[in-house]
Order: structure tokens, then sequence, then C-alpha cells
């Protein structure tokens, strides 16, 4: 289980007790920012692991923009039952952080919606790098956003077979 509190306080769901024993998951994480990178996706290498999933395909990117082409391929390919995108995106003096938070949120939700592979959105869009901190799963840090991205994977591939599909 994270040790980590959630901003999101009471209203947050409660998705302990996973299991995805079986289930073939692949990450998906950009390159900027390495040290909250390498946090975020070692979050979600702990999420999958308390969820019965040792052995995650790791894909690294270079940056958050990447995430939905890497993420479409793999979800096309028929080898992932979900996919953890991990990216971080911090507010600068231009459009630019608009036009990648944008790209990277459509182009991942396309993805999951025209191949019914499930994604867990971990992709940090912060003002500063204090709020990336904030939620990356470092020892100082409140949240652990990569955790929960995993946890977000395999409870919403649970749903989807619940359902029967």
């Amino acid at each position: 289980m994270s040790t980590r509190t959630s901003f999101s306080g009471p209203a947050a769901p409660d998705l302990t007790g996973l299991r995805g024993d079986g289930l073939k998951v692949a990450i998906v994480a950009a390159q900027w920012h390495q040290e909250i990178m390498d946090a975020l996706v070692d979050g979600a290498t702990r999420g999958l692991a308390e969820s019965g999933i040792d052995e995650p395909r790791v894909v690294r990117v270079p940056g958050t923009f990447e995430l939905p082409v890497v993420c479409s391929r793999l979800a096309s390919s028929m080898m992932f039952d979900a996919l953890v995108a991990l990216g971080v995106v911090i507010r600068g003096g231009t459009p630019h952080f608009d036009y990648v938070c944008q790209a990277a949120t459509s182009g991942i939700t396309q993805v999951c919606v025209n191949t019914g592979v499930p994604i867990g959105f971990g992709v940090l869009t912060c003002d500063d790098e204090q709020q990336a901190v904030d939620r990356a799963g470092l020892p100082e840090s409140r949240e652990d956003k990569g955790f929960e991205a995993a946890q977000a994977a395999i409870a919403t591939h649970q749903a989807i077979r619940s359902i029967g599909c």
C-alpha cells in the first residue's frame, strides 16, 4: 500500500486490494525532469507489483508529447492488457505548456477510446517544479501519482472485464 496521502481527500476512490495477476502492462514514461520521472516510474512499478504484476515493460520516450504515439503502438499491438502513461509538463512563459498538455491528454484519450486498452493517466501538469515534486512519490512528496496511475489502469481493466468486454 502506498504511504502517500492524497490532495483528493475523502472523494478519492479506494483502490486497495486490486489484483492484476496475469495482466501484461507497459509503462510509457517521458524523460524530461529525470528525478521526477524516475520517481513516477518507481511508483507505477510499485503499484503494479502490489497488485501482482511484477515485470511491466518500461518504455522511455523523449517527452510528454511523444506519449500518445507510443501508447498507440503498444495498445494496437494487442500484447498488453493495460498501459500507464507518465509525464511531467511544467508551465513556462510561452504557450508551449498548453499545446503539450492538450496534445498528450487528447492523444492518450484517443488511444483508450479507439483501442479499448485502459491507460492510467499519470501526466503531471504543474505550474512549477515544487508542484511536480509534491506529486512524484519522492520521499518528500505528499502524493504518488505514478502509483495511482498504475492502480487506475488495473481498476479500469477490471471494470471492462466485469461488463464482459
